[in-house]
């Protein structure tokens, strides 16, 4: 059970307990800058890359900060949330998963572009931003946790990871009976993050079966095709028409989504010092650039 590889795992790093603590302070008008301040300050790791990013060249000007106060001053109450998941992300998620043959860097790829395509999604789907882009971003959590499990018990684990949709879920139904959306939730859960961001996460591959979160779960899964056609090799197949039509997006909306994720997946690189170069080319298929050609495409809705 998904629960099951979790107690195993109290070593993985919690480093993401940070967010939802972090906007519960954010939410709130009365939360002081020494909050803040004092929240980032409990993860060495976390402090370390925020004061690295606050000291680059995007945002130092430059002058130098010192302290993770003056790092929060600098990039302010607007950009914290997000900086601080950069951090969160590349402690957690930028390593090589063997069990997914995937190499250093690449989850981190794959779950920072999910977070900032479901950002941009998240006013037609009518869900609060923050909450869009901490599902998108730990939208892979459970392979993560998976892929430790394999280590820790040296078992010579190999799934087929094939991207967008289905990404290894054929495989891990195979092996385990459950999918890493399943071990994703349950982490969260035991992370402490509510059910608004664990429940989309599970239910990833299936939205619809989402009691109550089908519509966050429906952004995700667009947010993935966007996160594949950014980062996966070749064009992604299109998501489905429901889905599209769940949340009235058209193929305009998701390229220019697209295109944006990728600009702004560079800057983020640059920031954190990762490279911004994807393995080969993407290409966006025709039923994108093309779609009045395509007539069983989505279009416009």
């Amino acid at each position: 059970m998904p629960d099951d590889i979790v107690r195993e795992l109290r070593h993985l790093p919690s480093t993401p307990k940070v967010l939802p603590r972090l906007k519960l302070l954010l939410s709130d008008s009365n939360s002081s800058i020494y909050e803040i301040v004092a929240l980032i300050r409990l993860d060495p790791g976390i402090a370390a890359r925020v004061l690295q990013v606050s000291n680059s060249a995007y945002f130092s000007k430059g002058t130098r900060c010192h302290t993770v106060e003056e790092a929060v001053g600098r990039v302010g109450f607007n950009q914290i949330f997000e900086l601080v998941s950069y951090a969160v992300a590349s402690q957690v998620l930028a390593r090589p998963l063997a069990v997914y043959a995937l190499p250093n860097d690449e989850l981190w790829r794959l779950s920072v572009a999910c977070a900032l395509a479901a950002e941009e999604l998240a006013a037609y789907g009518g869900i609060e931003r923050n909450v869009a882009y901490t599902v998108g971003l730990l939208h892979g959590v459970g392979m993560v946790a998976i892929d430790e499990w394999a280590l820790r018990q040296q078992f010579p684990l190999q799934l087929e990871y094939r991207g967008y949709p289905a990404d290894a879920s054929e495989s891990e139904r195979t092996y385990f009976g459950f999918t890493q959306a399943e071990v994703g939730a349950a982490l969260l859960r035991d992370w402490a993050f509510p059910p608004m961001i664990s429940e989309p996460v599970r239910h990833q591959y299936a939205p619809g079966a989402s009691a109550g979160f089908a519509r966050t779960a429906s952004l995700l899964a667009v947010a993935k095709w966007i996160r594949s056609a950014v980062c996966d090799e070749g064009p992604p197949p299109p998501p489905p028409a429901a889905l599209l039509q769940t949340l009235r997006l058209s193929t305009l909306v998701l390229e220019k989504t697209r295109l944006s994720v990728r600009r702004r997946l560079d800057v983020i690189c640059t920031l954190l010092e990762i490279s911004p170069e994807s393995p080969t080319p993407r290409e966006m298929p025709d039923w994108v650039k093309f779609p009045s050609e395509y007539p069983e495409a989505p279009t416009k809705f």
